[in-house]
This record gives structure tokens, sequence and C-alpha cells, in this order.
């Protein structure tokens, strides 16, 4: 962990951590090298972290229809429009892993139109751009052409959340000056 706090808001980890918290904070620091930020800022309220991540966890790792390369995508499509700094570095670093293709994340934070994607994707993005812009417009003909790219009523449903989530977790972020890690910065260029 770095000596650095994750916020501009003085609310200290709890510490010690409880063992099931330790236990996560060190798969992360396996598998990631890092503890992200995110999880850093919300260990001050163990209970509020496990909301986080189990909310998280389900929308992002679970089984959908959505890959999660389609739901890191929809995250920094979101976070582009709601300029936050935090999730577009930490997402923006895992499309750039999950797509092996630096220059789609880059895309996707400048201008997702520019971006060489499928119809689906296109689809799913415009989708996820006008809940974040103007959600009371949405009708059922934004999800007639969701449907029509293939998606079903269950990926309507994962779509919507992820990009509420996003919409949630970027206001929160900037809110509280959030900073991501320094890793995320050089990670799969």
């Amino acid at each position: 962990m770095t000596d650095t706090a994750p916020t501009a808001l003085n609310l200290p980890m709890v510490d010690p951590l409880p063992e099931a918290t330790q236990k996560y904070f060190d798969i992360c620091q396996d598998k990631l090298g890092m503890i992200p930020n995110v999880l850093r800022a919300y260990a001050f309220d163990i209970e509020k972290l496990n909301v986080f991540t189990a909310m998280y966890n389900d929308l992002m790792l679970a089984n959908s229809g959505l890959t999660k390369l389609e739901r890191e995508m929809i995250a920094v499509v979101v976070s582009s429009i709601n300029k936050c700094f935090y999730c577009l570095t930490a997402h923006g670093a895992a499309v750039r892993e999950l797509s092996g293709d630096p220059k789609l994340g880059e895309m996707l934070v400048m201008n997702w139109r520019v971006a060489d994607l499928n119809h689906r994707q296109r689809a799913m993005l415009a989708f996820a751009e006008k809940m974040t812009v103007e959600s009371s417009k949405i009708a059922e003909y934004d999800r007639e052409s969701l449907r029509d790219a293939g998606f079903s009523d269950r990926d309507i449903w994962d779509i919507a959340n992820v990009a509420g989530f996003f919409n949630m977790t970027n206001r929160v972020a900037s809110a509280t000056d959030m900073r991501p890690n320094d890793e995320y910065h050089a990670q799969a260029r």
C-alpha cells in the first residue's frame, strides 16, 4: 500500500482490518500488484466496503451475456462523459489489458465513436451514453435498438446496471478527489 491517502477526505482505514478484509486485500495485492485505491477509500467502514465490493463483483465479474471487456467499455464511456479521472485511469487500463489494444482504451476515453467497434458494441455504448446524459429520455425504441443488436432483456438489465453503477461511483470519486493508483497508468501499454 502507498502512504498517500486515496481521497481528499480524512477517513483512515480500519486498523487492523478484519481477517476477511485483509485476505481480500492480500488477493488484490497478489493478483493486481496493488490494492486499488477505491477499496482503500471504502475501508474506513467495512460494511460499506463489503456492499461496494459485492455490487462491483456482481456487475463486473458475475455471469452475464456481456463480456468482461464490454462491461469495462461501458465503465470507460460513462466515466469519459462524467470526466472521472479515477475510473478513466483504472478502467481504461482494464480495457487495454482485456482487448490487447492500447489504442482502444484511449479512443473510448476520448471519443468512443472513433473506435473500430461492431454494431453490438456501438448500440451498447450509445445506450450507456444516453443513460448517462439524458436517462429520462430513454424510451422503448432505445431498448429495441439493443434487442436488434442481439442483446437479451437480461443483457439490457446488465448494461443499465453497469452504466448506473459507474454514474454513481464517478460522482463519489469526483466529490472525494479519489486518486487512481500510479500502477494503472503504465498497465497494458
